[in-house]
Parts: C-alpha cells; sequence; structure tokens
C-alpha cells in the first residue's frame, strides 16, 4: 500500500503522523511511505531523517493526496484540503466529527473511508490512540491553567500550590479518566487542593485508593459541579463520550458565579466543550478569552504545544494499526479487529458511527461490505 503523510496545516499545529521508526516498519513491511516535505519540522523530524528510513518526499500536499492509497494525518482535514480527498481513500486520522457538519458531508459525499482514531475502542472501553493524547492534555491542562491564574496572563495573581501560611489553588476536574487523572497527577504534585467529579463510583473509589486524602471525590449531579465549580480557581473539564458531543454540565449561570480571574481550561472542546460559556475554539498563538470575568482556555489541540513529545507518544500507538491496514487491506483488517472497525465513521458514503449520526442528526447504519 501506498500510505501519505502530508503536513498538518492546523493553526499551531506541529505534529506529525509517522515518525522514521514508522516509516522503516511500513517500508520494511512491503509498502511505500510518501512524506509531504517540512512535514516533521515542528516535531524536530528533518526530511534527512525520513529520507534515511525509507520515505520518499513529496513536493506539497497535491501530491501526497493524489498519489497515496491511505492518508495518515494528526488533525482533521481542514477546508483547503476537502478537494484533495479521493473515493474509496482510506483517512486515517483525529477526525472527532460529532462537531463537523461539513467536514462529515464532505466525507460522504466524496465517499472517503474514514477511520477516526477516537472511535477506535478496546472492548473494555479504552481508547487506545485517545489515550496517550489524552494524558498529555490532562497534564498540559494544569500547567496552562497555573499560567493563566497569574496576574499578567489575566488570572487573579494565585500560585497553584500556595506557600507556608497562604491556601494553595482550589482545582475541580469533571471527569475521572484518563485526561482528569493525568491532570490529578500534576496539580497534586504541585501541591493544589483538588476535587475531581464522575458519575462512575468504581472510578472515583479507584482515584481516592491511588491518592487517598491528597483528593476529594464527588459523584456528579448537577448540586455537587455548582458548588465546586463556584469555588474553584481552575476548572478541567475533562469529559468524553466516544465519539459524540460532550455534555454542557457546566451552566452559564454556574459560570458567572465563579470569582474574578478564576481559569477553565475545557480539554473537550474538540467534541464540543463542556461549559456552556465555551462558545468558541482559540489556538495556541491566541488561547484564552473572558467571559463574565473568567479566563477560559479553549485549545483544541492543546498536544500540539509539544509537538515532539506529542508526536512519538501518538505514533507508538497508531502505528500497529496504520500496519494492519496496510498490510490486509480496510476489509480484512476490520473483520479480524473489532476495535478497528469501531473507528470506521464513514464508508461508500455511509456514516457508519452512530454517535456522530445522533449529534449530527444524520442517518447512520452498520459497517458493511
Amino acid at each position: 500500500m501506498l500510505i501519505g503523510v502530508p503536513r498538518e496545516i492546523k493553526a499551531n499545529e506541529d505534529r506529525v503522523a509517522v515518525t522514521p521508526a514508522g516509516v522503516q516498519a511500513l517500508t520494511m513491511a512491503g509498502h511505500k511511505v510518501l512524506v509531504e516535505k517540512s512535514a516533521g519540522q515542528g516535531s524536530g523530524i528533518t526530511d534527512e531523517a525520513f529520507q534515511a528510513a525509507g520515505a520518499e518526499l513529496a513536493a506539497d500536499a497535491g501530491m501526497v493526496y493524489g498519489r497515496a492509497e491511505m492518508i495518515m494525518k494528526v488533525k482533521e482535514p481542514l477546508p483547503v484540503e476537502y478537494s484533495l480527498l479521493q473515493e474509496d481513500q482510506i483517512l486515517f486520522t483525529y477526525l472527532h466529527l460529532a462537531r463537523e457538519p461539513e467536514l462529515t458531508g464532505v466525507l460522504l459525499q466524496r465517499k472517503v473511508t474514514a477511520v477516526a482514531y477516537e472511535t477506535i475502542q478496546l472492548d473494555n472501553g479504552v481508547l487506545p490512540l485517545l489515550v496517550p493524547m489524552s494524558e498529555v492534555a490532562g497534564k498540559m491542562a494544569v500547567q496552562v491553567g497555573a499560567h493563566f491564574l497569574e496576574k499578567p496572563s489575566g488570572g487573579k495573581g494565585i500560585l497553584l500550590g500556595g506557600v507556608p501560611g497562604v491556601p494553595a489553588a482550589d482545582v475541580v476536574i469533571l471527569g475521572g479518566g484518563t485526561v482528569g487523572t493525568s491532570a490529578v497527577k500534576v496539580a497534586v504534585g504541585m501541591g493544589a487542593q483538588v476535587t475531581i467529579i464522575d458519575n462512575n463510583a468504581d472510578r472515583l473509589r479507584y482515584l481516592d485508593d491511588l491518592f487517598g486524602s491528597r483528593i476529594r471525590t464527588l459523584m456528579s449531579n448537577r448540586y455537587n459541579i455548582e458548588q465546586s465549580v463556584r469555588y474553584a480557581d481552575l476548572f478541567i473539564g475533562a469529559l468524553l463520550v466516544v465519539g459524540a458531543r460532550a455534555p454542557k454540565l457546566v451552566t452559564e449561570d454556574m459560570v458567572q458565579q465563579m470569582k474574578t480571574g478564576s481559569v477553565i481550561v475545557d480539554v473537550a472542546v474538540d467534541q464540543g466543550g463542556s461549559v456552556e460559556t465555551v462558545d468558541r475554539v482559540t489556538t495556541h498563538s491566541d488561547p484564552v478569552y473572558e467571559k463574565y470575568g473568567v479566563v477560559h482556555y479553549a485549545v483544541a489541540n492543546m498536544p500540539g504545544a509539544v509537538a515532539r513529545t506529542s508526536t512519538f507518544a501518538l505514533t507508538n500507538a497508531t502505528l500497529p494499526y496504520a500496519l494492519e491496514l496496510a498490510d490486509k487491506g480496510l476489509q480484512q483488517a476490520v473483520l479480524d479487529n473489532r476495535s478497528l472497525a469501531r473507528g470506521v465513521n464513514t464508508r461508500k458514503g455511509e456514516l457508519t458511527c452512530k454517535a456522530v449520526g445522533d449529534s449530527l442528526g444524520i442517518e447512520s447504519c452498520d459497517l458493511h461490505f
């Protein structure tokens, strides 16, 4: 199979979908890899490194899309790339279609086989291609939150861990999955007072066993969320519903009750956001806006800021699935691997992910051949 890797063009997106190690693995398996020039520059990977591993370089994205049977990306195609997509081409990337009606329509119209990293799911519920980026985003959420709590950055001027005689910041994390757990690790490590809210008692029990008295756990309901958000110095939205839009559990009224200079970091913004006042997506070059005196951070590709770490973490997870698709072809690969089958969102003009269909009000069907 000929695998194409275009350069990412989303604002401040410096990750790349394959590393030289991945190129070598694919070429040793008998496949060809076509990488757009400078695709790895933001992650510190040179064109020469890709060539030494066996890749062919392409002058532009048109060459990559025009020749490749499978496109490997990090983020969803942008409108300038829509016309480059080919019928029956496999697109293997993060898609988050639940908030992308236009892109969903393009993929259906152009009959692209879209395999979404974020909906590949193991039988035990784990999302193996989302886990590494969720770990990065969770740790970053506390890091950026601490920065924007500083007075010059628009915050109330609080040090996350406090000092002797001065209380630490109150950090509230909504969602106890991979993002939330990673955020807890960093927040606790920095000395913050941490509350984590989840709707799964077993998950809260696990977190309580893991962190003990260093955190407070609460069941997710409107009352607990409202009371916790009101007093939060830093609120982190870490919700995930596989393939679907995140529920808006933090209302505008709740945000209005927060103290001036508090900070919201909504990691769920790439799935629509879990906070009602997160009504726009921001970028790394312009990451925050203020509403009701509260600083809102709503960057959808947070891991792109630490591109080298993120690229290697992501490609460690994606490469085995890419090899499976390339070695077996789509049909046999998804027949052999139910987890991979769950990743197929569109095929031959049909929407094959029910969660996306429910979110967008579009008819969906089961994947079939």
